[in-house]
């Protein structure tokens, strides 16, 4: 894989060569051209003048910026230079935060960070430092067009990883709504819904979590291809919890999530016992 970003990482004096590589993988994406219903061309956009009513060449195009309703400023290549921030190949760590005092909603993209030829023990040494003591590195890095991007550096294993983050003022405040605080819950109906989440509690494995949407549109998709009619099931829509009995619901759940409970020992005790019976005969 071809690193997305080289350059170094800095913290006091420290100087770590490193190389950046994307840590999430690209997925197949469904995309869909518009098309005439009559005859199936592909729709053709033109860049259309609101005043004139007439398509305008890229040459007569310039960018503005709507201070209000109507009003444009316009912004020149030059106004763009001007604003542009020193190119930098240095990702310098600024500070180090304690990992909990971090919103995880600052986080957005991650890359692992991989360190170059004659940074693998300074490297070992930050990863190591982050990893015991808790800590967040906080930095900045120029990336594609010299655009300016908060970042921090976490340990996850044995690497080091970076993740884009968002600026202070990206996020909505929680204060901005309105949400309830006990709302008048019982105790016996949060005791039963703590049981709940514990009788639904299993080790996070991400294999178990599919697209669905994607996966039928793809069968849907291969399906017309050949010809075939598809048959849509309608959505079951389910009875707000405002109509009914809380503790109803709350008892169904916990019934219904002990069956499921006894239905996954089973499996996997059968599973253990398959192993040992295929292992004596091994033997």
């Amino acid at each position: 894989m071809r690193p997305v970003w080289s350059g170094s990482l800095t913290f006091g004096l420290v100087n770590i060569p490193v190389k950046l590589h994307s840590a999430v993988q690209g997925k197949e994406r469904v995309s869909f051209r518009l098309l005439h219903k009559k005859d199936l061309s592909p729709i053709k956009y033109e860049r259309v003048c609101q005043k004139e009513g007439e398509a305008v060449d890229w040459k007569d195009i310039v960018k503005g910026y709507e201070y209000t309703k109507g009003k444009f400023v316009v912004l020149t290549d030059e106004d763009f230079k001007a604003a542009a921030i020193e190119s930098s190949k240095t990702i310098e760590i600024i500070d180090f935060v304690k990992s909990e005092e971090v919103d995880p909603r600052y986080f957005e993209t991650p890359y692992y960070v991989v360190p170059a030829k004659g940074g693998e023990k300074a490297y070992a040494l930050l990863r190591e430092a982050i990893k015991n003591t808790g800590m967040v590195g906080i930095g900045k890095i120029t990336m594609r067009s010299n655009s300016l991007h908060l970042a921090g550096v976490k340990a996850v294993e044995d690497a080091l990883v970076l993740e884009i983050m968002r600026f202070g003022d990206e996020l909505v405040e929680v204060g901005d709504f309105s949400f309830p605080t006990d709302a008048g819950v019982r105790p016996q109906e949060l005791k039963m819904a703590e049981q709940l989440v514990e009788n639904l509690y299993q080790t996070f494995d991400p294999s178990k979590y599919a697209d669905d949407y994607h996966d039928n549109l793809m069968k849907i998709i291969k399906a017309k291809m050949k010809g075939k009619k598809i048959d849509v099931a309608e959505p079951e829509e389910r009875e707000s919890t405002q109509v009914v009995d809380l503790m109803a619901r709350l008892q169904e759940s916990l019934a219904m999530g002990k069956r499921r409970g006894s239905g996954a020992a089973a499996k996997k005790s059968t599973r253990t016992t398959a192993k040992r019976a295929s292992r004596r005969k091994s033997a």
